[in-house]
């Protein structure tokens, strides 16, 4: 079968439209041969956003916006993502548009959440908008301004007070303030003048003071193996104390006092042996009498042995 020439050429003319398609959006990022994945994201703006601007994942890009557009009946913009990876994107995951650098460039940075259900083609994502460069700085420099209005407004309070503080009498009251510093000052180099005079006609008494000074420095110098001998034994009586336990010794003096105390109260109360005799009469009379019979007995013993002891020699 043979093929005509214009076959070709139509054929030739196709194919050129198809490689030049695929090229074109090849250079655009968009791989016709691979497999499409598209995902949206509603925007109330998108800040400068493009078609062909880029979507990231952690810093790499894994494909671009694909299409813009206006919701039907609505001013919110629809924005097409192309995805070109295969990695799985959880379904609570969120495109947010942020600025690539100073210049104003944009792209679509895709913050992946903890779904464990992955999204699929179709799906639309969480929409996020990124403050812009210039918001950042009004909110950075939004502080200072208004430390520096308050400061504006403290410095126009200052220096109202003070026009208010110097008026004409205040002028006058400083002017009679520095006369009279003025006149303290002639006070003073007077009274100056005097010290020196004083000092002048004192010289020997001072001298006589300083030799005295002298005289005391070199006794205590002197007098310093003494001097460390009276603070070594003062060392030693502080060790002495500190060793004697004083405070172990107030308190056993404190329980011998008390139980003197409750002896005494004892024998006040007539309690004991010693308590009847302190108290109760009859018990001294009764030893007074007995003490006297014995008395009597002993002297009676003594002058008439033989009435209590008898000696036989057999």
């Amino acid at each position: 079968m043979k093929i005509s020439r214009e076959f070709k050429i139509g054929f030739a003319f196709v194919a050129a439209i198809a490689i030049f398609y695929w090229g074109l959006n090849f250079l655009k990022g968009t791989d016709l041969l691979s497999q499409k994945r598209f995902l949206y994201a509603v925007y109330y703006k998108i800040d400068g956003l493009e078609q062909a601007n880029k979507v990231m994942i952690n810093g790499l890009q894994i494909g671009q916006v694909n299409h813009l557009g206006f919701s039907p009946g609505s001013s919110k913009i629809v924005v097409q993502l192309y995805i070109k990876s295969d990695i799985e994107i959880p379904k609570n995951s969120v495109a947010r548009i942020y600025s690539t650098n100073l210049l104003g460039g944009k792209a679509v940075e895709i913050i992946l959440g903890d779904d464990t259900k992955p999204i699929e083609s179709g799906d639309t994502l969480i929409a996020q908008l990124e403050r812009s460069m210039m918001d950042q700085v009004n909110e950075q420099v939004e502080p200072l301004k208004r430390k520096a209005l308050a400061l504006i407004s403290s410095v126009d309070s200052v220096m109202s007070v003070i026009q208010s503080i110097f008026n004409e009498n205040t002028r006058l009251n400083l002017a009679n303030t520095i006369d009279n510093i003025r006149n303290t000052l002639g006070n003073l180099e007077s009274a100056s003048s005097s010290i020196d005079n004083l000092l002048a006609t004192e010289t020997n008494r001072v001298n006589s003071i300083m030799g005295n000074l002298d005289s005391i420095t070199y006794n205590l110098k002197s007098n310093n193996e003494n001097i460390n001998t009276v603070l070594t034994n003062f060392a030693m009586l502080s060790d002495s104390l500190v060793e004697a336990d004083i405070p172990q010794t107030i308190k056993d003096a404190n329980v011998a006092i008390n139980n003197l105390k409750a002896i005494s109260e004892k024998i006040n109360s007539g309690q004991g042996t010693i308590g009847q005799l302190f108290t109760n009469d009859s018990l001294y009379f009764h030893l007074e009498e007995s003490t006297s019979n014995l008395n009597k007995l002993l002297e009676d013993l003594r002058v008439n042995p033989k009435r209590y002891v008898k000696f036989s020699l057999f």
